[in-house]
């Protein structure tokens, strides 16, 4: 399950109080500061003065630790703001559910909703009344549970020990897993009638074939109604223990408040040690399947095994792909596809690198009588990639981007705990971020390449469409100005 955090605990609670926090914050330190220093403060750069150069970003000091109970910790001093943003990172992901897919789902969903003493709605209370959110979501990979909160004592200290006894003591109370399996089960229904959503389904399943990886991380309609709470607590108590969880703190905390929060959360967690990483994936079996579905459009997914997310050609593949097609306007894949032939509203390619083997994927739909066409062009455009490569410009264009957006990365608290989160789950050094920009501006034409020819092969596509078979069309010539455009978004 996606995010549960955010609107629904009240974000007029949270203004208000942050309100209050600022306004004594303002009060107290202009009570306490000293002389104007004669050097004037740092103001907002215009694009003008950087004269064509990227924007600086935020230079993170991370410090690292481990506490008692063997969690990894890892802090970055914010004081610009009286708050603080805190992430648990745990490998509680669907790779964990076994032979019950939709466990870790189930698992993270039901943290909030029940504890001694509280329900959810007491719960969602506390927190709103003390300005905080509580954030949580379940993935393929991991699972996460995230707090907000002024860092004042006063608001701090009880929502620390809320959040710890949501994280460390759930209940699992029946009737809210009742609820939550019902959602879940709607949600198969309308799956059902998204050929998107199908073809997703049968690409993983034959990408994957029997690996961990290969059932969606929200379970089946078989799957769901068996799972019951005693497996919830059996793998709350292996999955969420200090041990197989990463900490991350971003705000304006000192180091010693820092431990302290890290030793409190991690002591209210389950005792026990870090789980075994998932094993990497086997090759699929490369070629087509279909799945007849009455729509004008057709869904095409094309696929292969990627890399996990330590890989060496990491910074290599991210910049080759931001070129194919996962930069927007302006990749290989849009221009030729969209651009140019007027045949899909958008097309997109990327690596999802994980902790084992993720999937490198490329994804569009089309009008239905152009789709075998479509499709052809599509790993014509893919293959040629390979084969030479990016251009000089193209090159240089992605890395102007790519250091144009990289501070985005670290522009705020909740970035920079995201990075941090990702940073100590698959074990990065504490340099990562400079070192991965260091390494993306060093790389040649050739060097890109090369990464994505050892990385990628037409020939082993595992490919998944979903639409109506119709007799086809041959698809328009290149020109600069497409006959027909793409009327509107996709359909879902």
């Amino acid at each position: 399950m996606n995010e549960r955090n955010g609107l629904r605990y009240g974000l007029l609670g949270l203004g208000l109080v942050l309100l209050i926090g600022l306004l004594a914050l303002i009060a107290s330190r202009s009570a306490q500061a000293p002389a104007p220093a004669t050097e004037p403060a740092a103001q907002l750069q215009s694009l003008a003065a950087l004269n064509g150069q990227a924007p600086s970003r935020r230079t993170l000091e991370i410090q690292q630790w481990q506490t008692a109970e063997g969690a990894k910790v890892l802090f970055v001093e914010a004081r610009q703001l009286p708050m603080f943003d805190l992430r648990l990172t745990f490998a509680a992901g669907s790779s964990q559910d076994g032979g019950a897919p939709g466990l870790a789902t189930l698992t993270n969903a039901m943290l909030n909703e029940g504890v001694a003493g509280k329900d959810v709605s007491a719960i969602a209370e506390g927190f709103e009344n003390l300005g905080a959110q509580f954030g949580n979501g379940a993935y393929r990979d991991m699972a996460i549970a995230s707090l907000r909160s002024l860092s004042a004592p006063a608001q701090r200290e009880p929502a620390l020990q809320l959040f710890a006894q949501v994280v460390g003591q759930p209940t699992f109370p029946e009737d809210s897993l009742a609820r939550i399996k019902n959602q879940l089960l709607a949600g198969f229904e309308y799956q059902k009638q998204n050929p998107g959503k199908l073809a997703s389904l049968q690409l993983f399943e034959r990408l994957y074939d029997d690996h961990p990886y290969a059932h969606p991380s929200e379970g089946t309609e078989r799957s769901i109604p068996a799972i019951g709470s005693t497996q919830l607590r059996a793998f709350h108590a292996r999955a969420y223990a200090a041990g197989n969880a990463v900490i991350a703190l971003v705000g304006d905390l000192s180091r010693a408040e820092a431990e302290a929060i890290a030793a409190q959360v991690s002591a209210a967690l389950p005792k026990g040690p870090a789980l075994p990483r998932i094993a990497q994936p086997e090759e699929p079996t490369a070629g087509p399947s279909h799945i007849e579905f009455p729509s004008k459009q057709t869904h095409l997914l094309l696929a292969q095994l990627g890399i996990d997310r330590r890989a060496p050609d990491y910074a290599a593949l991210m910049l080759g792909n931001q070129i194919l097609g996962g930069g927007g306007f302006g990749t290989r894949l849009m221009e030729e596809v969209r651009e140019k032939r007027g045949l899909t509203y958008g097309v997109y390619s990327g690596f999802s690198a994980m902790q084992a083997r993720g999937p490198f994927m490329i994804n569009l739909q089309t009008r239905a009588e152009l789709s075998q066409g479509t499709l052809q062009l599509v790993q014509d455009i893919l293959r040629e990639f390979i084969a030479q490569g990016p251009t000089q410009k193209e090159l240089d264009d992605a890395k102007r981007e790519m250091l144009g957006s990289f501070p985005l990365t670290t522009a705020s608290n909740a970035d920079i705990v995201g990075q941090l989160g990702a940073m100590g789950f698959y074990d990065l050094p504490l340099t990562y971020l400079d070192d991965f920009m260091a390494e993306t501006q060093a790389l040649g034409v050739e060097q890109v390449r090369a990464a994505m020819a050892r990385h990628l092969d037409v020939n082993k596509l595992v490919i998944v469409t979903a639409g109506p078979t119709v007799a086809q069309q041959p698809l328009p010539p290149p020109t600069a100005k497409p006959a027909e455009r793409p009327a509107g978004p996709p359909e879902h």
